[in-house]
């Protein structure tokens, strides 16, 4: 499997969701957005109980592991990871980021994903504050924080979340961890701007990307564009 920790700490990094993609020519699309120099493929599994809306889960995602070699980015928002962090892994997920909220005790959940072979992420809702994930950070490899509520693309980017983005931030360098900190929700090449000035190093871009008039490439390069004159606080 490739390895997330290997990925840099101190660069903004892009993780285009397929979510929003055209999945009548998903090969195609996939093929843009690593043509447009993702760093990433960002996969958002949805069961319709944890969150209200059904995305794909294994199949699907087998299916886009013979089409790249990024790191599939995998963000379930499941009830239950620990039952199928293994399937998942084993369609060619590299990385899979729970849901601090999910019913699955949160150290069972972290262990079932480093048995499948993944590295592990959390992530909170725009409801949870920074401070849950603190006793965890030593134990995973990214947190999520999202700019929307999970379930539905297209949403408006919550600017709320930005004091949360910035305390987690804190707490991964005052500890030395090599911790990634992503969002997700919202970000174009306007709110890409204060969500990395705020600590978050990767970006997870949907509607930005794959729904841009200029097509994925575009709408990749745009953000990398937006972020590189920043003095971020990575």
């Amino acid at each position: 499997m490739r390895d997330l920790r290997e990925l840099p700490l101190d660069r903004i990094l892009v993780s285009p969701s397929v979510l929003a993609a055209d999945f009548t020519e998903l090969a195609a699309e996939i093929d843009r957005a690593v043509q447009g120099k993702a760093d990433l493929i960002h996969l958002d599994v949805m069961d319709g109980c944890f969150v209200p809306n059904i995305s794909f889960g294994p199949p699907v995602i087998k299916s886009i592991r013979k089409r790249t070699e990024l790191i599939l980015d995998t963000h379930i928002m499941i009830e239950h990871p620990v039952r199928y962090a293994k399937a998942f892994a084993e369609a060619g997920s590299d990385h899979l980021t729970f849901h601090l909220e999910c019913a699955d005790p949160t150290a069972e959940a972290i262990e079932a994903i480093r048995q499948a072979g993944c590295t592990v992420g959390i992530s909170l809702k725009p409801a949870t504050p920074a401070e849950a994930v603190f006793p965890w950070l030593d134990r995973i490899d990214l947190v999520l924080v999202m700019t929307v509520e999970p379930g539905f693309g297209g949403q408006k980017f919550m600017a709320d979340q930005m004091p949360k983005i910035a305390a987690i931030r804190r707490e991964i360098k005052r500890r030395n961890l090599h911790v990634q900190l992503e969002a997700d929700g919202g970000i174009d090449e306007t709110t890409v701007i204060p969500t990395a000035s705020c600590g978050a190093n990767m970006i997870v871009a949907g509607t930005s990307v794959f729904r841009h008039p200029g097509g994925a490439a575009e709408g990749i390069r745009l953000l990398h564009d937006a972020v590189s004159v920043l003095d971020t606080n990575l």
